[in-house]
């Protein structure tokens, strides 16, 4: 949620409830993290601790010994050992789910001190930390393959390129005597020499005459007309004849069956209702609430912001997939909400950040992507969500009475996406990396073919750039101390410096030192240098993975329009209360601090920010 945003629409009237909430107590802008992704920020929140004391210093993390790069907030591995048995493996122990991120969670701390809480999908928590309430696990769980969702569209389009794309699979098929065999691609089966993705065959009966299809995958069997979803359809793999099966489950979408046939499968989401890993706290809580409130999506992000950015759904079919998931959160909401009596109740929304980052577009005329005719069908796109928040508002203030706290809140607010910065590419042709030969520059792979005998720095992550140090990296060239701080201040006035030729604007308006930014154990384990682009700016897809593009900034050409990366003070998020909020700059690392005490309780060694209905206020 964007304050400015927020504060438009409250003046234009639609949204009522928010500003009988800030007529009642405060409406502030809040400070989001540095850098202000949401794994950091929510991390900040979570813990009431920056990077320093967390961890969590991007999407993205390094090994600085051999530059692999991993998903800061989790790890998923299978066994470690197993016994070979012909084509067979037998494991020797399970496989783990590791949660990334260090600190003590707040409502950890509420359990220790007696205090009953629900803590509905927040993300940056997965696998979820050991607690003694209902809590559920969001952004940063994987699917059933242990991505962070990957679709299959299958069609008999010969013009359709076969393979992977970002976020999906497009897997030819043949229609033949109107029928389509094929195949659901299930997680790694670890059972099995080289660890082959585990397979489950469906057929698709395409009505010859009619526009429809009946599909049929295991037990289910049900027919779809061109544009229709199907219900969630339960998989279940078998990873071992008779011994070891998984279960998952994804929903079908007929998107034409003539003259081309195409059908998309979303992401095969863990089942909550029999997890293959762990997403809840109690475990049985997810099958509670399935049971209460029916299927839903377990996958962190649930709207498959990548099938459209891939082309494979259109706007008109992501929103109606990603209301369907709002349509999941009201649900459950509906079903836990009257249940709170006392404590802490946490409920996480999505809606208003993925559908600002695809739908941006439509609303801002200097866009690459602007379209006048999609703006004119779903330029309001963003505002529909925005107004169902104000539903779902409405449905709150009524049930509380004067002794309830209602905190409103979002970890960052929104700014256009319009143009790439690719900060790699910068650094060779500023003389910062140096190539091997002048021919593999524009490799695809993450540092392909960099020459670090004679490399200083590199970005990595969306924000991050780090110093080529000695001693750090394995390759590491420049001396520790002087040399590293000359050189991090030469590249700072270089980059500030930096100016787009097509808008004349900054790219980057702010640089922060992480020794300056961050607190706390892990303050050196992150980026050296923090890069805040301008609004309007961002890192580019491919330089964030390590990757030499060949132009320093070109247009932002994909339906991922809006963001928030960039530099933190342009883009803080929401924060609003039915009391008065006495802190002048409130701050993600002060949520923590004021729910314990709220109940009394003294923020924890390490926390860094006070309740926000205290008026003393430390900078953040």
């Amino acid at each position: 949620m964007d304050p400015q945003l927020l504060h438009q629409f409250m003046r234009e009237g639609k949204m009522p409830n928010f500003a009988k909430l800030e007529a009642q107590g405060s409406f502030r802008p809040l400070t989001t993290s540095i850098p202000p992704q949401s794994p950091v920020a929510w991390s900040n929140l979570i813990t009431g601790m920056n990077a320093g004391g967390h961890g969590i210093f991007d999407f993205i993390h390094r090994d600085p010994k051999t530059l692999a790069l991993y998903f800061s907030a989790s790890r998923v591995e299978g066994p470690k050992h197993a016994i070979h048995l012909g084509n067979w493996e037998i494991p020797l122990g399970g496989g783990s789910a590791e949660q990334l991120r260090k600190g003590t969670a707040f409502w950890q701390i509420l359990d220790q001190h007696g205090i009953p809480n629900t803590i509905f999908r927040i993300p940056s928590n997965f696998p979820p930390v050991s607690a003694k309430g209902n809590t559920l696990s969001g952004m940063g769980t994987p699917d059933l393959r242990g991505t962070y969702g990957t679709f299959s569209f299958y069609t008999d389009d010969p013009t359709a390129a076969a393979g992977s794309v970002e976020g999906g699979q497009i897997i030819p098929v043949q229609v033949e005597n109107s029928r389509v065999m094929a195949n659901l691609i299930g997680p790694d089966n670890s059972f099995r020499k080289g660890s082959p993705a585990a397979l489950e065959a469906f057929s698709v009966a395409v009505d010859p005459v009619e526009s429809a299809a009946k599909i049929t995958v295991q037990d289910y069997q049900f027919v779809l007309r061109e544009g229709e979803w199907s219900d969630w359809v339960r998989v279940e793999f078998q990873l071992v004849p008779f011994f070891g099966n998984v279960k998952g489950m994804c929903r079908f979408y007929l998107k034409q069956a003539h003259p081309r046939f195409q059908l998309y499968v979303s992401p095969m989401n863990i089942d909550p209702a029999s997890p293959a890993l762990p997403i809840s706290t109690p475990a049985s809580y997810s099958r509670f609430l399935t049971d209460e409130a029916g299927e839903f999506h377990s996958q962190g992000i649930a709207e498959d912001t990548k099938a459209l950015s891939d082309g494979v759904l259109d706007d008109n079919e992501y929103l109606q997939q990603s209301r369907t998931v709002l349509a999941e959160h009201r649900r459950i909401f509906d079903a836990e909400f009257p249940k709170f009596k006392q404590g802490v109740f946490f409920f996480y929304f999505s809606s208003l950040d993925l559908n600002s980052h695809m739908f941006w577009r439509l609303m801002d005329s200097k866009h690459p992507e602007y379209d006048a005719t999609l703006a004119a069908q779903n330029g309001s796109a963003i505002e529909s969500f925005y107004e169902q928040m104000d539903q779902v508002l409405g449905e709150v203030l009524p049930r509380l009475d004067d002794q309830t706290t209602l905190l409103v809140l979002s970890d960052h607010g929104f700014a256009p996406y319009n143009r790439s910065f690719n900060l790699n590419t910068w650094l060779m042709n500023q003389g910062y990396i140096k190539m091997k030969s002048a021919a593999s520059a524009n490799s695809s792979e993450p540092f392909a073919n960099v020459d670090w005998t004679q490399s200083r720095a590199y970005g990595l992550g969306l924000n991050g750039l780090y110093i080529n140090l000695r001693g750090r990296e394995s390759n590491g060239i420049v001396e520790p101390g002087m040399a590293a701080a000359n050189l991090m201040a030469e590249i700072r006035t270089k980059l500030l410096a930096v100016r787009d030729d097509k808008t004349k604007l900054p790219v980057i308006t702010r640089i922060d030192l992480a020794s300056e930014a961050y607190q706390g154990p892990y303050a050196r384990e992150g980026p050296d240098l923090l890069v805040g682009y301008n609004r309007g700016y961002r890192a580019g897809w491919q330089t964030i993975l390590g990757a030499f593009p060949a132009d320093e900034l070109e247009d932002n050409a994909n339906p991922w329009s809006g963001d928030h990366c960039m530099d933190y003070t342009l883009v803080p998020g929401v924060l609003l209360s039915n009391r008065k909020i006495a802190a002048g700059a409130p701050a993600l690392t002060d949520i923590a601090p004021t729910i314990l005490a709220e109940f009394g309780i003294a923020k924890a060694q390490g926390m860094i920010g006070e309740s926000v209905f205290q008026r003393s206020k430390a900078t953040h």
